[in-house]
């Protein structure tokens, strides 16, 4: 029987509560849920699908899937995109949390991911039975051949961006062994170093044109503004891709067939990308400048919706502080042992809360 932590977020109630006696309101920078408008385009599509009386198709529409496709060459050079190696999910979270168990891993498997990680990279290795593993150097491993190898880049928490010539490495070592890498690239659209610009493990300079043995998974939530409609993807090698949507459809996961129609347009579109990377990038510079005059280091951070920062002291004694300024944010060992001297600042509040943020701090 397999056994899962303590939901991390609960831990946080109590600084919640003290934060939330702010005279002028709790600023929230913990979990990073998206608050602007969702777009006007999707949220019309969605609603012109609205009249759903069938059953909506595991696999996705042919134009949800060319959409995706679409998408993975123009905005990320993926010049091997193949819409019929695009499977849609009911938000990537499910997806992460099931991967393991739906490609068959169990007891006796390892799953690899990094050492400072969204949690849900070791729940879905426990849910499985296998073993989870975080290391951020594959020769730790010794010998032992793990089933799954995740990367995150974009990171999430530290907004780290690994380097195409690293992936590839990633690649070619898992390739020797029959390991299945799968890269969780939810925040590729949010680069802010122009040196640094994230990359898909689907790209050519990666993967030299297979994907074979590979799998990216992205998500509309972050990109779009679409966490309430659980919307994303997983592509990349087409046999594993079948084998997935085989065990899906005895499952019964499906996305709704509005949701299907909504994700199309979403893919399809660019302006409101732009857009949305304005009001992050306005965000991040305001509340990257203020944190570092009161006295924070902010680490890595060049992509994402993040700022991992750190006052070299245990992250639930920075958390405290900032809960009595009326700001809450994510302690970094929620992510690993790694993150204890660390906390994870989102750019997900409104212009209004930023500013209340800067001028508290």
């Amino acid at each position: 029987m397999f056994t899962l932590p303590d939901f991390p977020w609960d831990r946080l109630q109590p600084y919640r509560e003290r934060a939330a006696a702010h005279p002028d309101g709790v600023v929230d920078l913990s979990v990073g849920t998206p608050v602007d408008p969702t777009p006007a385009p999707i949220r019309e599509a969605l609603a012109a699908a609205a009249d759903a009386p069938g059953y909506p198709a595991t696999y996705g529409t042919p134009a949800l899937r060319e959409a995706v496709a679409g998408w993975l060459r123009r905005r990320h050079g993926v010049t091997g995109a193949d819409p019929d190696a695009v499977l849609p999910v009911i938000g990537t979270k499910e997806l992460v949390a099931w991967l393991p168990t739906l490609l068959g891993a169990g007891p006796g498997d390892r799953v690899v991911f990094p050492e400072l990680a969204y949690p849900t990279y070791d729940v879905g290795a426990r849910l499985a039975g296998a073993e989870p593993v975080a290391t951020d150097g594959l020769l730790s491993l010794g010998p032992a051949v793990p089933r799954i190898i995740w990367v995150n880049s974009p990171s999430n928490p530290t907004g780290r961006v690994l380097p195409a010539e690293h992936l590839r490495k990633v690649v070619a070592w898992a390739r020797e062994r029959g390991a299945v890498v799968v890269s969780d690239e939810c925040y590729l659209e949010f680069g802010w170093d122009p040196e640094r610009e994230p990359v898909s493990i689907l790209h050519p300079d990666v993967c030299e044109g297979s994907h074979t043995g590979l799998l990216a998974v992205n998500s509309l939530s972050k990109r779009s503004n679409l966490a309430g409609y659980r919307a994303g993807i997983v592509t990349g090698d087409l046999e594993i891709i079948k084998r997935l949507l085989e065990v899906r459809k005895h499952a019964g996961m499906i996305v709704p067939a509005p949701v299907q129609a909504a994700m199309t347009v979403a893919f399809d579109d660019d302006a409101h990308v732009a857009e949305q990377r304005e009001r992050y990038a306005r965000r991040r510079s305001a509340l990257l400048a203020a944190f570092e005059r009161h006295g924070f280091r902010i680490e890595h951070s060049e992509a994402g919706l993040y700022l991992w920062a750190t006052r070299d002291e245990p992250c639930w004694d920075t958390v405290g502080h900032l809960a009595d300024l009326g700001i809450t944010v994510g302690p970094g060992d929620f992510y690993g042992p790694a993150g204890a001297r660390h906390v994870r600042i989102a750019l997900t509040a409104t212009d209004e809360r930023v500013a209340a943020a800067v001028a508290r701090l």
